[in-house]
């Protein structure tokens, strides 16, 4: 009963983070200290948006919107750019080091499961 009940548990914290929508970086600066975040909607991803010789963009973006040709239109204003879309919290920021929470629950997952074994 104890390795069902363990097995269930690691079962569902694997899958907690799964299902939830994502957080972002909202701002839009030239030196990409960024600190203001925003709740995304489900089908929601991270944008970066790097303005040649200019400004950087970071916001929430609906997934299927990553596209050159749909993100010129939707800054007109920016001439050159490039930009990277990602699908972890706060994968926008300047630096790579975040930690999304499928992993995090993966992680507790693997430690009660290993409690539970022994």
């Amino acid at each position: 009963m104890k390795i069902f009940v363990g097995a269930s548990l690691v079962f569902c914290m694997a899958l907690l983070g799964l299902g939830s929508a994502i957080k972002c970086y909202k701002c839009r600066d030239y030196t990409g200290s960024c600190t203001k975040t925003q709740d995304c909607r489900f089908e929601d991803s991270c944008l970066t948006l790097n303005e040649r010789g200019g400004e950087t963009y970071r916001q929430c973006i609906k997934h299927s919107d990553c596209d050159y040709n749909l993100l010129s239109q939707m800054f007109p204003q920016v001439s050159s750019f490039t930009f990277k879309c990602c699908s972890s919290d706060l994968c926008n920021g300047a630096s790579t080091t975040t930690t999304s929470s499928s992993v995090l629950g993966l992680l507790v997952s693997l430690a009660v499961w290993w409690w539970c074994v022994l």
